[in-house]
C-alpha cells in the first residue's frame, strides 16, 4: 500500500516518476489567470489564522460544508474563526475522491510541513500549527515566494485604478510580477439592474460620456490603453456562453439607446449587443497583442436564498448545458475573416465541450502564434483529476498536447499554487503511462520539452512576458 501523498503522488509509472520530478517539478509557476486581490500582495498581508486563509472566500469549501449539513453561521456566518475552521474538518474526512482533499492536504504540507491527515479529531493540532508558522511572520508575499510563482494576472474591472499594481510595480523588494487582466463583464452586461450606474463610473473614469454604443466602445479602448501602459496584456470574459448574432450599427445603437432610457431590453436585443461588444473587443485585442480568454457554461447564482443574502460566488453556480458550439466558431469567425482574431484560450464548464472545443480550435490555427487558439485547462467543477486527464486526453486526440499552456490557480486563496503540483502530477501521469504502453516512443530529450512546455515555458511564451 501506498503511503498517502508521499513523493510519488499519482506518478504511477516509472516514466511518470522522472517527467516529474527530472522536468516537471522544477519549472517555475506562471499564474495567469486569478482572483487575487493586489492589494493584499502590496500590503504583504499577515493572516491571523488558518481560517483566515482557506475559508474567507473559498466557495469552493463553503459548497462542500453545506453538503455535510453545516449551518450557514460556521460556514459565512458570525460563528468563530476556530468553530468554522473545526466543520471545515469535519467536512473534509468526508472528502473521498474530492479534490479539495487534495489540495488541502497538499497545501498542509508545503506550506506548513504537516505530514499527517486533517479531521475533526485532529483540527486542534493542525489549527495550533498553521497559526504559529502564520503568526510567524508566514505573509501574502512569502506565500506566493515560497511556491517559486514568477509573474501573477489578476482580474481586473475597467473602471479600477490598478492602484496597487503600480506600487507593487515600483517596489523593488518584491521579484514577483503582478499585471492586470481586463474582464469587462459590468460593461457587457446591459441587463443587469445596476448597469446604468457602472456606466457613470466608466464614463468617469474615461473621460468619454457615453451616449451610444460607439461612445462606449471609446471609452472601453481609452480604459485599455490605459490598463496596457501598466502592462495589461491579457483580457477575461465570463459568459453564459460564446453567442453570435450580427446586426447594423443601428440596430445595436437602438438597442444600446433603450437601456440608456432606462428600459429593459428583451433577451434577443441583448444577444444583438453582446455580439457586437464581442466582436468590438476582440478587434481590439487583437490591434494590441492581448490573448482573449472566453469563460462560458455556468449558470450562476441559482439559489435565491441565499444569493440574496450573500451576493454572487457564493458556491451556488452550476454547469450549464446550453452552449451551441455553431455560435461561438460564428464569432471566431467574424474575427478571422478580416485577420482580426487575437489568440484565445476557450474555457468551458461542461465536459461534453471537450471535443467541440478541440474541433473548432483546429479550424483557427495559424502561423501567427504556436497554438494560436488554444483550449483552456479543465475549468473550475472539472479542475480534478479525472476532468484533467479528459480535458488533456481530448485536447491530444484532437490537436497538439504539446503547444498546450498548461494550468492556472483561477483562486482567490494564496496557498492555491500547489494546484500546479497537482496538474503537473496528472500531467506527467497521463504522458507517463502512453510511453509505457508504446504509444509515445521513449524519447527524453522531446518529452522534457513537452513536460516542461505545458508545465511553464508555453505559457511565457504564448503570452509574451518579459521574465
Amino acid at each position: 500500500m501506498r503511503k498517502f501523498l508521499d513523493e510519488d503522488f499519482l506518478l504511477t509509472t516509472e516514466t511518470a516518476r522522472k517527467l516529474y520530478h527530472e522536468y516537471a517539478e522544477v519549472m517555475p509557476v506562471l499564474d495567469y489567470h486569478c482572483h487575487i486581490d493586489p492589494r493584499e500582495i502590496y500590503e504583504d498581508r499577515k493572516f491571523d489564522n488558518i481560517t483566515q486563509v482557506w475559508l474567507g472566500g473559498d466557495h469552493y469549501k463553503w459548497r462542500q460544508m453545506r453538503s455535510n449539513g453545516v449551518e450557514e453561521t460556521y460556514i459565512t456566518g458570525d460563528a468563530t474563526d476556530r468553530e468554522k475552521f473545526q466543520k471545515w474538518a469535519e467536512t473534509l474526512e468526508m472528502a473521498i475522491g474530492n479534490p479539495l482533499y487534495h489540495w488541502s492536504h497538499l497545501e498542509l504540507k508545503r506550506f506548513f510541513g504537516y505530514e499527517g491527515y486533517l479531521s475533526g479529531e485532529s483540527a486542534e493540532e493542525v489549527w495550533n500549527l498553521c497559526n504559529e508558522k502564520l503568526q510567524g511572520g508566514f505573509s501574502a508575499r512569502r506565500m506566493i515566494e515560497t511556491s517559486n510563482v514568477t509573474l501573477i494576472c489578476t482580474t481586473d474591472d475597467p473602471v479600477d485604478s490598478l492602484e496597487w499594481h503600480k506600487k507593487i510595480a515600483e517596489d523593488e523588494s518584491f521579484s514577483v510580477q503582478v499585471l492586470p487582466a481586463w474582464r469587462p463583464d459590468r460593461a457587457m452586461n446591459l441587463e443587469k439592474p445596476d448597469y446604468l450606474e457602472y456606466l457613470d463610473k466608466l464614463s468617469e473614469a474615461s473621460g468619454v460620456k457615453i451616449h451610444s454604443f460607439a461612445a462606449l466602445t471609446e471609452a472601453l479602448k481609452k480604459r485599455m490603453d490605459f490598463f496596457a501602459s501598466c502592462g495589461c496584456s491579457v483580457s477575461d470574459h465570463g459568459l453564459e456562453y460564446v453567442m453570435y448574432a450580427p446586426a447594423s450599427e443601428e440596430e445595436v445603437e437602438a438597442v444600446f439607446a433603450k437601456r440608456l432610457s432606462g428600459k429593459a431590453v428583451t433577451k434577443d436585443e441583448e444577444k444583438l449587443f453582446k455580439t457586437a461588444f464581442m466582436v468590438a473587443l476582440g478587434k481590439e485585442y487583437y490591434r494590441k497583442n492581448w490573448v482573449m480568454q472566453l469563460h462560458y457554461g455556468v449558470r450562476r447564482d441559482n439559489n435565491g436564498k441565499i444569493f440574496n443574502a450573500l451576493g454572487p460566488d457564493a458556491g451556488i453556480d452550476c454547469i450549464n448545458n446550453y452552449a451551441p458550439s455553431s455560435e461561438m466558431a460564428d464569432y471566431l469567425n467574424a474575427l478571422a475573416k478580416t485577420d482580426e482574431l487575437p489568440k484565445t484560450i476557450l474555457y468551458s464548464l461542461n465536459p461534453v465541450d471537450n471535443a467541440a472545443i478541440g474541433t473548432i480550435i483546429g479550424c483557427f490555427q495559424g502561423c501567427g502564434a504556436v497554438g494560436k487558439i488554444q483550449q483552456g485547462s479543465a475549468w473550475w467543477f472539472n479542475d480534478h483529476k479525472a476532468g484533467m486527464q479528459e480535458q488533456m486526453t481530448s485536447l491530444a486526440s484532437l490537436g497538439l498536447l504539446g503547444n498546450f499552456i498548461g494550468m492556472l490557480t483561477d483562486s482567490r486563496s494564496f496557498l492555491s499554487y500547489t494546484r500546479h503540483e497537482y496538474f503537473r502530477r496528472i500531467m506527467c501521469a497521463l504522458i507517463g503511462g502512453w510511453v509505457e504502453n508504446g504509444e509515445y516512443p521513449e524519447d527524453y530529450k522531446t518529452l522534457e520539452k513537452i513536460v516542461k512546455g505545458i508545465s511553464y515555458n508555453n505559457a511565457v511564451r504564448y503570452f509574451g512576458f518579459s521574465l
